[in-house]
């Protein structure tokens, strides 16, 4: 894995944007990510769709690289952590993130966070709402115009679309705003919503190698 990254200043705060779909706030030793969708492949398994299971592994690989190398004190997850409830995949991930316990575990909701009382047992979280707010941000899984403050979100998948001279190219991105980041999906097992972004942002692109401003 090649980790390039990106820092942007955000109300005086600096931020690590990574190629890796994750971004770290250095101040407050988080790492910061949305949608990872855990049991998305085990639910297309269950309803007959053959899916090698290697791409959640890959996800959580990734993932772990990206702690290793930032060393977070604080894991936030901006809404849709799991995809459809409990399943194997869900105990995957619990075995995994059994090796982080020294790090606190955020999770704030989404949409696809359809959580029962013994999957919270077992997800062993520290926090979990549908909104957390850390000194002037605020984060939401996707974004509320009645929240006042900075708002980190996830939730549309952003991605562009470069024109070269021989094909377009879809990539994944950050967008930046006046007043919202929006983070790209951390599972490379999503789409990419191409049109419903943001307007007058900044794009923070990104491909396995490389990250630009553009």
């Amino acid at each position: 894995m090649n980790l390039a990254t990106k820092n942007t200043t955000i109300q005086n705060e600096i931020f690590t944007l990574t190629n890796q779909r994750a971004l770290f706030w250095k101040k407050e030793k988080a790492l910061i990510l949305s949608d990872l969708h855990i049991g998305k492949t085990a639910h297309f398994r269950k309803n007959g769709i053959a899916l090698a299971n290697h791409i959640m592994k890959n996800d959580l690989e990734r993932l772990s690289i990206l702690i290793e190398y930032f060393k977070p004190e604080k894991f936030i997850v901006v809404g849709d952590l799991l995809h459809a409830g409990d399943n194997s995949d869900v105990d995957e991930f619990c075995t995994w993130k059994n090796q982080y316990s020294n790090i606190k575990f955020y999770l704030v909701e989404g949409n696809h966070d359809r959580i029962s009382k013994t999957l919270v047992q077992k997800l062993c979280l520290d926090f979990r709402a549908n909104q957390l707010k850390i000194n002037d941000f605020v984060f939401v899984h996707d974004f509320d115009k009645s929240i006042e403050g900075f708002q980190i979100t996830g939730h549309i998948h952003p991605g562009i679309v470069l024109n070269s001279a021989v094909k377009r190219i879809r990539l994944p991105c950050f967008v930046q705003t006046e007043n919202q980041l929006l983070l790209p999906a951390f599972s490379e097992f999503t789409g990419l919503d191409t049109k419903n972004l943001p307007k007058g942002g900044r794009f923070y692109v990104f491909t396995d190698s490389e990250i630009h401003e553009i």
